[in-house]
């Protein structure tokens, strides 16, 4: 693995990947173990995506167990060590040229490559209700196993109804004074065991059926105001911390109208994952809404390399 600030010399690869997470790093250890050119772009300032925001054990992934996702991320990368493929960090995309397969970065810096690997993964969807940006930092909370003594001996209201929201709640139980979980269903998503758990412990008050509108305080959280959606009664509820768990959506606003997506912003592929566009291919939790999963970011990103090999 070759980070270089003279990447500038070197703009025409055999294959350019988007995004530097499970499924990116596969694809580019792939790419080497083909001894195909690469470029490997990453937005943030490390290699890892989302395994940078898993605090809690990874026990799924074959063949390893891990604290959390940095630790497995840092086996990865020390597996790809002395790989021979470039890798850009803080590379943020401001165009891709999907007929001439040219990514274009926000400061001018072009590159072309014969293949272009989208593996872009998603973020956690917010929902945009007053506070929310206001807050971030300030009680709004990023992980329950993270944030845990933050909020220690306080009241936190989770956001969500799967298991993820659920599971969250059981885990900010354990150190908070209280958890209101707000569902705006009347069932949840989540797993019978979390939803038995949640139910029986006397720390969690369950409201389903209704909405967060507003989060409210001075320099941190306060409160929140909330709306029954059967009564339409509104009413606020004191707390100190605010984790929203309400799923996540695809990072491919840049690519809106040029490849085929499903109508929530995943990418289509078929099972090479290959996109309708000839020569682009998409890996990872950007292509895989039903199974986004460290195991199947690794394989995708291992398939596409195999496919563009063979072709």
């Amino acid at each position: 693995m070759q980070t270089k600030n003279s990447i500038r010399e070197k703009m025409s690869f055999d294959v350019i990947i988007i995004g530097g997470g499970a499924a990116g790093v596969s694809a580019a250890l792939w790419c080497d173990e083909l001894q195909l050119k690469t470029l490997l772009l990453e937005a943030g300032s490390e290699l890892g995506g989302q395994l940078l925001r898993i605090y809690n054990p990874i026990k799924n992934h074959l063949g390893i167990e891990t604290e959390n996702g940095r630790e497995l991320r840092d086996i990865f990368i020390k597996q790809i060590k002395n790989r021979q493929f470039d890798v850009r960090l803080k590379s943020e995309i401001e165009q891709v040229d999907l007929k001439s397969k040219t990514v274009t970065l926000i400061g001018g810096d072009n590159f072309r490559a014969r293949t272009i690997i989208v593996a872009t993964g998603v973020r956690r969807r917010k929902l945009n209700v007053e506070g929310e940006e206001e807050f971030t930092g300030r009680g709004i909370i990023e992980s329950g196993k993270r944030d845990a003594s933050l909020v220690r001996n306080k009241k936190v209201c989770v956001i969500g109804g799967g298991d993820a929201a659920l599971e969250n709640a059981l885990i900010l139980a354990e150190t908070a004074s209280k958890v209101t979980l707000i569902h705006r269903r009347k069932s949840f998503r989540a797993r019978a065991e979390f939803i038995e758990q949640a139910e029986n412990n006397r720390k969690i008050k369950i409201l389903t059926e209704t909405i967060l509108q507003k989060i409210v305080g001075g320099e941190k959280v306060e409160a929140v105001e909330l709306k029954d959606l059967n009564t339409k009664e509104k009413f606020t509820v004191n707390v100190q911390a605010v984790i929203f768990r309400i799923g996540v959506e695809p990072n491919t606003e840049f690519l809106h109208g040029r490849v085929a997506l499903d109508e929530n912003g995943y990418i289509k592929i078929n099972q090479n994952c290959e996109t309708n566009v000839k020569g682009i291919f998409a890996v990872g939790d950007v292509a895989n809404p039903l199974a986004p999963t460290v195991s199947s970011a690794v394989g995708m990103g291992a398939t596409a390399v195999k496919t563009l090999f063979a072709d």
